[in-house]
């Protein structure tokens, strides 16, 4: 891992059982995407996709480390079980082109089973932090109500994997790092999909070919970390299909490929635009996704970071802070 990596903070478990304020929804306007880039939870969000980041460089799929950790073995069982799941509800029959019933019930049984899923996948050790993880796990799978999955509930997982790294339920370690997106991001994204298609979920806030993917955006990231360093292969390759699945980028552009028909410069403009005119795969980056839907607060804090993250407010003159929003 690079040397420039900054290290992630840790939150005691006595911290964590002082905390009040349980995570909610806080970010409504513009002015509350720019505070929140003030704060110290998108500070620790940055830091952790930089640090998953520079944990694959060089990695390739299939990928299977030594052993896998405890905490990474119970998250994949869980995981599993949501998998199942979808057998055990299986789509109604309904005429609807976008968001079966089903996915409703789905959803149900996880808000059902939320609490019993998390403390047997915490162990006593860990309790105290339930209620602040838990609205982030609820939301990492799509709207149940809007029956749409999209980048906020992918985000909304990242950040339950940064909580549960922030108290060391998983170790920041480039071993363990490398496991949460190679082994545990690649299982969740395959359960995503297959409830996308299952339960034919719509795209949540897609902007149509002018968004990177209709439902997903870190494989993309991780994906060109993993080519950072590989000359052999050009980004213009997402151009010449069939791409081998060595790395969650190609993946991604494999999945359009098999969901969407016609040209790809036309259903996927943003990809093709990468893919014809960026020359490294160090150069394919994208804006960070807004979590304007993912509750805030509790182990994510919502206020100002004592130093501010060096890639926040760059756009703010004279380097001026954010003020809080105003109360509610």
């Amino acid at each position: 891992m690079s040397t420039n990596t900054k290290a992630l903070r840790e939150i005691s478990i006595s911290e964590a059982q002082h905390l009040r304020t349980l995570p909610s929804l806080e970010i409504r306007t513009d002015d509350d995407v720019e505070f929140w880039k003030t704060t110290q939870s998108y500070m620790d969000y940055g830091i952790f996709l930089r640090r998953l980041n520079e944990s694959v460089v060089g990695y390739y799929l299939p990928w299977e480390p030594e052993r896998h950790s405890q905490p990474v073995k119970s998250v994949l069982a869980f995981l599993d079980e949501l998998d199942h799941w979808i057998d055990e509800i299986p789509p109604l029959q309904t005429p609807q082109r976008f968001g079966n019933l089903a996915f409703r019930t789905w959803g149900q049984r996880l808000e059902e089973r939320c609490d019993q899923i998390l403390k047997d996948l915490l162990g006593p050790g860990f309790l105290a932090i339930l209620p602040f993880v838990k609205p982030y796990l609820l939301v990492s799978f799509g709207s149940f109500t809007r029956m749409d999955y999209g980048t906020g509930h992918e985000t909304s997982f990242a950040l339950f994997l940064l909580c549960l790294t922030l108290v060391r339920f998983f170790q920041p370690v480039a071993e363990e790092e490398r496991d949460l997106v190679l082994t545990v991001f690649l299982r969740y994204l395959r359960l995503c999909w297959k409830l996308q298609d299952v339960y034919k979920l719509e795209p949540a806030g897609s902007h149509g070919v002018w968004g990177l993917d209709d439902y997903c955006f870190l494989p993309y990231i991780f994906g060109s970390a993993q080519l950072r360093d590989q000359m052999e292969i050009p980004v213009s390759s997402v151009l010449s299909p069939p791409l081998s699945r060595t790395n969650l980028y190609f993946m991604a552009v494999m999945r359009i490929f098999d969901v969407k028909y016609g040209p790809f410069h036309e259903h996927s403009s943003q990809l093709y635009s990468i893919a014809s005119g960026v020359p490294n795969w160090g150069k394919v980056l994208g804006k960070r996704v807004v979590v304007q839907h993912i509750p805030l607060g509790g182990l994510l804090e919502w206020k100002p970071a004592t130093t501010a993250a060096p890639w926040a407010s760059a756009n703010k003159p004279n380097g001026q802070r954010m003020m809080p929003p105003p109360p509610r």
